[in-house]
């Protein structure tokens, strides 16, 4: 997801991750409470809420945080979330699918209908776009887990697909079907990743210019800032030297 990982790390470097801390843990611990909630609280027996677990501790989520969101799920009066998929078209013609978990359909509506037409986009049917995607797992591990070939080395032998690796890390590519013994193998050699996902992989990219980029930007940054959005994908690509002044802007 070269769209995603791109919006990811300049969000880094401008350190929104640690301007927004608690709202991480907060989508972070409804993503454990609803696993939780869904498959039973037992992480040896429920995949989802594995990785869940597995995600929350990569953000250095406290123990008891993780704790409280599963016992949460067991609650008489616990919250009922859903899981919906919204679909769109942001600037430049960049295809975008959000991922949310929401226990009021028609705000979360509302707000992720409001981000598109607001940042130069607007809202699609589910299906209008997600057809430009593949549904994969994907396993992030940091550049000190191994040099390049130690890497593909593992990730071959775990029966992974695709690796890409570069200065911020590794990102491992297998079926999502796979996911859990992929990842597991990896864990065996590789240490503990980063980040486990089941993600929407662009089959191909969209190229942004400068200006319609900016706007692409504030985009996935307003729909990532929602409460109820878990996760945004899209398929655009922005030149390096784009890339870097919209950084450091």
């Amino acid at each position: 997801m070269a769209g995603h990982s791109q919006f990811k790390n300049i969000m880094h470097r401008k350190g929104r991750q640690d301007a927004a801390r608690s709202k991480l843990f907060s989508k972070l611990a409804k993503e454990v409470t609803v696993a939780a909630k869904v498959g039973g609280p037992d992480p040896d027996g429920n995949p989802r809420l594995r990785l869940a677990i597995q995600n929350a501790k990569a953000q250095s989520m406290p123990k008891d945080n993780i704790e409280r969101a599963i016992s949460k799920s067991q609650a008489g009066d616990a919250d009922t979330y859903d899981d919906i998929r919204y679909e769109g078209y942001g600037p430049g013609g960049v295809a975008v699918i959000v991922e949310a978990l929401t226990d009021n359909r028609n705000r979360t509506a509302g707000a992720v209908r409001a981000c598109f037409s607001k940042n130069g986009g607007s809202l699609g049917e589910t299906g209008s776009v997600s057809f430009m995607f593949d549904r994969v797992g994907e396993i992030v591990y940091p550049a000190s887990a191994g040099d390049d070939e130690a890497v593909l080395d593992a990730a071959i032998m775990a029966g992974a697909d695709d690796v890409s690796s570069g200065e911020d890390g590794h990102t491992i590519v297998c079926g999502f079907e796979d996911l859990g013994e992929v990842s597991g193998a990896l864990a065996e050699t590789l240490g503990e990743a980063e980040s486990v996902n089941i993600v929407w992989k662009p089959q191909n990219l969209v190229p942004v210019d400068e200006e319609k980029a900016a706007t692409l930007m504030k985009l996935m940054a307003a729909l990532d800032d929602d409460d109820d959005v878990q996760n945004v994908f899209a398929n655009f690509e922005i030149d390096d030297a784009v890339m870097a002044r919209l950084t450091a802007a």
